[in-house]
């Protein structure tokens, strides 16, 4: 396929008038091509193209969790991303019990990796949990919180054929911080709902750990004399999440985070959960029932419970919120891919990688989704 006289978001994250040729599901080579026959030609003038999103944090959507622990419900949510522009994410789970959080790293293992028409593609596990602080438990259920586990975690880890490639963990529970040295080797290591100490988590980062959970949500706050988790995170250079829905995080703290941590750190992030595409009303995570309006979704105690927004509407709304388009665009594609060492496949079109490529138009709503080199029919 060739999809001539767009706007490439090239892998210097910059913008370029170009041609883009894919060859099977590979990106073959970018810059002035001539028709070639039997080529599929895709005129998209005017348009911007970039990579396909990714998403490292999300739990569901279509009324699907991926903590149900079934290929029909991966199945569904996959779906549901790749009609909204992601084409590879990892899906999170909660805080459960051993046997839950057992049976879902099984029952998803034949699916990561694989490509599967009109779907995203599974690259692995994000286990939120749960080894985090009762104290900033969020919307995690602190029936299932407990100490650090590397035991647990191993038998987790095999049962995934290793394919975790998060953990979070609060770095002050019982034991996390040996945790963290044995298993920051296996995975990345992410600092989550915790209560930590600006030099209890500088030690989580020397130690291994390298990303921040939904910064600033789940943690102790940033202030001039206790910088907790997010100075640590700036600090160590750790790469951050941020949900940019409109509701968890204040325009003002997203500027103001793009500004402290660069253009390389910060990754948006859905953390959208199984009423996300759904109507207004009554739903489930982590075992509690929560409360979808509009755009927020809460426990009963009101604490925020994930949320119900696609990564393309967060892209979106950072834009919005004064962030650059380039700016938010990478935050969105490459960091996040980075992030979990898959960007050797994904996250930029570069030659050699895989062809995930949407197609935005000028408002950056969605034309066409590209996945594995095969164009959507949903957006034709």
């Amino acid at each position: 396929m060739i999809l001539k006289n767009g706007a490439v978001f090239c892998d210097d994250f910059v913008f370029r008038k170009m041609d883009i040729t894919t060859t099977d599901d590979t990106i073959c080579a970018l810059g002035d091509v001539s028709d070639q026959e039997g080529q599929e030609i895709l005129d998209v003038s005017d348009c911007y193209v970039v990579p396909g999103l990714v998403d490292i944090h999300i739990h569901g959507a279509m009324g699907a969790d991926f903590s149900d622990g079934t290929p029909e419900s991966v199945h569904t949510i996959a779906q549901f991303l790749l009609q909204n522009g992601t084409t590879s994410f990892l899906g999170t789970t909660m805080a459960f019990p051993e046997a839950m959080l057992f049976a879902i790293c099984s029952a998803v293992r034949p699916l990561v990796n694989q490509t599967i028409p009109g779907q995203a593609v599974l690259r692995g596990i994000h286990l939120e949990g749960p080894f985090f602080s009762q104290e900033k438990r969020g919307a995690q259920n602190p029936a299932y919180i407990i100490p650090a586990d590397f035991t647990l975690f191993s038998r987790l880890y095999e049962a995934s054929g290793e394919s975790v490639r998060t953990l979070a963990i609060a770095p002050e529970a019982e034991g996390a911080l040996d945790f963290i040295q044995q298993a920051a080797s296996l995975c990345a290591i992410s600092l989550a709902h915790t209560a930590a100490d600006y030099d209890t988590a500088m030690e989580a980062f020397s130690l291994g750990a390298n990303h921040v959970t939904h910064l600033f949500n789940g943690m102790t706050p940033f202030t001039h004399r206790e910088p907790g988790v997010v100075g640590a995170a700036f600090d160590s250079k750790a790469y951050v999440e941020l949900i940019t829905d409109g509701v968890h995080i204040h325009p003002s703290v997203v500027r103001t985070t793009f500004q402290l941590f660069g253009d390389e750190q910060v990754c948006l992030i859905s953390d959208a959960i199984c009423a996300c595409g759904m109507a207004d009303g009554q739903y489930e995570l982590g075992g509690q029932a929560i409360t979808v309006s509009g755009n927020m979704s809460t426990l009963a105690g009101e604490s925020l419970a994930g949320s119900v927004t696609t990564l393309a509407d967060c892209m979106r709304t950072a834009i919005s919120f004064g962030i650059p388009f380039e700016q938010a665009l990478r935050a969105a594609t490459y960091n996040p891919a980075k992030s979990i060492g898959i960007d050797n496949q994904v996250g930029s079109l570069t030659p050699g990688k895989r062809a995930d490529l949407l197609v935005l138009n000028s408002d950056y709503t969605l034309k066409h989704v590209i996945c594995g080199g095969v164009l959507q029919d949903s957006h034709r």
